[in-house]
């Protein structure tokens, strides 16, 4: 079973770290996963640098490019990650933009997530149509979860169909803003957690987007499987470097 479903399956609630891979330092993704890990995350984001990310904010935006400039690439994150399998054992996916992975090629990207024992993919800009038709029997030869987002303003129908073709989470937009600009959830926000949560999906949800300590990790997981937090941890990782990491794990559970 993918480390995805084995995860999700655990009573706890679900706390999901994202970072830059090659931020702040090239050489520092390893360490950040395995930090992580020993800190009592339950699943990470590793997010390939790209240089139009669309819906991240300043925070990440920073982090992508700094990591970029430090000189990441798909071929240069592969070979960090050729060995995170014999000292990680949770769940490990990579969130990106779809263009490094089309110039890659598809299914070469997909071999070596697997090659390395990655559990997911992220791509905020693969419409799931799109996935549907062309990619998807790529993603489950390699053994692959596509997860996908949605926002308050998706469909219904929308939902429906992502939940159809999802078999891990869905990633919930907490609203339409991009990564890092909010604090707090509004009434809006919790009811729109709450419809959500009452259309009874097939696939658990976890939030992302505006989650950044205690407060907002035990409001999103009120009503759903889990939560996401980016902006807050590389700002973290800017403020601390590669240290620290437990600190700041702690502070959120």
């Amino acid at each position: 079973m993918n480390r995805i479903n084995q995860k999700l399956q655990e009573t706890k609630k679900i706390l999901s770290i994202y970072f830059s891979a090659g931020y702040p330092n090239l050489n520092d993704t390893v360490q950040i996963i395995q930090d992580l890990e020993t800190s009592g995350v339950d699943m990470i984001e590793i997010g390939l640098p790209f240089s139009d990310p669309l819906a991240d904010g300043p925070t990440i935006q920073a982090s992508s490019t700094q990591a970029l400039h430090n000189g990441m690439t798909t071929q240069v994150l592969f070979d960090q990650l050729k060995d995170i399998r014999k000292s990680v054992s949770i769940p490990l996916i990579i969130m990106g933009y779809f263009n490094p992975m089309l110039q890659y090629g598809v299914e070469n990207f997909c071999q070596k997530c697997a090659e390395i024992g990655i559990d997911g993919l992220i791509i905020p800009d693969l419409p799931v149509d799109v996935y549907a038709d062309e990619y998807k029997a790529t993603f489950e030869k390699y053994g692959l979860k596509n997860i996908f987002l949605i926002t308050p303003q998706t469909s219904v129908e929308r939902i429906n169909f992502i939940d159809s073709v999802s078999d891990g989470f869905i990633y919930m937009v907490s609203s339409a803003s991009v990564t890092g600009s909010q604090t707090g959830f509004g009434s809006a926000q919790e009811e729109y957690f709450k419809r959500i949560a009452d259309m009874n999906l097939k696939n658990p949800q976890v939030i992302g987007f505006g989650i950044n300590n205690k407060e907002t990790f035990n409001q999103a997981t009120q009503f759903a499987k889990g939560a996401i937090i980016g902006s807050a941890f590389i700002q973290h990782l800017s403020e601390n470097g590669t240290g620290k990491i437990e600190e700041f794990v702690k502070a959120i559970r």
